[in-house]
């Protein structure tokens, strides 16, 4: 597990397998959110393979998966949803790390400000300064 945190509360981190999960919840995570389609991941990496590990080590799991094409308003509202309604820190995943990244920053368009989202996905190894200007876009709407 390579997690790394954006804030307190939300963590973000490429693949993990089932063998993570105890260091998981060790960590002081309560919840494991899937943003990776199963469609990029052999059946041993799969949501519901890892949704077992997680439930079996007392965390809470839940699956968004997400792509370009799934990037939505919609999908960043529930994303938020999400890890808000957590009682604890919260671990998102996907290949790399970086949708988890994306979706976070761009739900939090218009209550914090552009710079502020980029620096903390900057120190978690994240560049995301091509979404400067859809942050910007979605704080002034």
């Amino acid at each position: 597990m390579d997690a790394r945190v954006i804030t307190p509360r939300y963590s973000v981190s490429p693949q993990i397998s089932a063998e993570d999960l105890p260091a998981i919840a060790d960590a002081g995570y309560k919840t494991v959110i899937c943003n990776r389609p199963d469609e990029e991941v052999p059946p041993s990496h799969q949501a519901e393979a890892i949704r077992a590990a997680a439930e079996a080590a007392g965390l809470r799991f839940e699956l968004l998966p997400l792509t370009h094409q799934t990037m939505t308003p919609d999908n960043v509202a529930r994303q938020r949803e999400l890890y808000e309604g957590c009682e604890g820190p919260v671990l998102a995943y996907c290949a790399s790390g970086t949708r988890c990244s994306v979706v976070w920053a761009l739900s939090q368009a218009g209550d914090m400000a552009a710079d502020d989202i980029l620096k903390k996905t900057e120190a978690a190894g994240y560049q995301l300064d091509g979404l400067r200007p859809a942050l910007e876009s979605l704080a002034g709407a």
